[in-house]
């Protein structure tokens, strides 16, 4: 598999190598190995979870605490998302800025989205199927959101706005400059310190 880090440092753009014949196609969509060896540590993997969504349905923009947070493996196995990772993190040099992925069921492609970053996708296609691997468990009182349609961050979502489909908790949270007066978002300083702990704990 191809490994490349995005603009926003930290998160990665994985495609796999394809091996089709006449009964279909295999690949390996996750090594864990290989994605250790670009971020510095391991996934550690405790939940997956899986969504379907229709043409137009965005979900995010979320986040959780730091730590632990949730650091993210995301891939899409039926139809066409286009993934947002955006930097949220208090301090940093790219505070505000987003990267996107094409996660589809062509070119297979996964994102990894560390801890302490805003995740984001807009669906393409009726039924497009997302899965996630997880880092840690879903803590309600530790997981928010900014708004997906936050000018100050600018997605290109893609579609037409009358087209989209929010949920009520995505339209109602705050954007990133009043979840930042807030206390909401987590700091650059305290999501790198965890990094560092981390990378540490693997090389012990």
């Amino acid at each position: 598999m191809d490994i490349r880090e995005l603009s926003i440092a930290g998160s990665f753009e994985i495609t796999p190598k394809q091996f089709p014949d006449d009964r279909g196609v295999f690949l390996e969509y996750y090594r864990f190995d290989k994605l250790a060896e670009a971020v510095g540590h391991p996934l550690d993997l405790k939940q997956a979870n899986t969504s379907v969504s229709k043409r137009g349905t965005v979900r995010g923009i979320h986040f959780a605490d730091v730590p632990p947070s949730q650091a993210k493996y995301v891939t899409c196995t039926r139809g066409a998302v286009i993934d947002f990772v955006i930097d949220i993190r208090v301090g940093s040099p790219t505070f505000g800025q987003w990267d996107q992925v094409r996660l589809d069921d062509v070119d297979r492609r996964a994102i990894y989205i560390p801890e302490g970053l805003g995740h984001c996708f807009v669906a393409l296609e009726d039924d497009s199927t997302v899965s996630y691997l997880c880092s840690a468990t879903y803590a309600p009182g530790r997981e928010h959101g900014v708004n997906p349609l936050c000018k100050t961050i600018g997605l290109d979502l893609q579609l037409p706005e009358d087209e989209l489909l929010l949920s009520p908790k995505d339209t109602e949270a705050p954007g990133l400059l009043k979840a930042k007066e807030q206390g909401l978002l987590p700091k650059y300083e305290d999501c790198v310190a965890f990094y560092n702990e981390l990378n540490e704990k693997a090389g012990a």
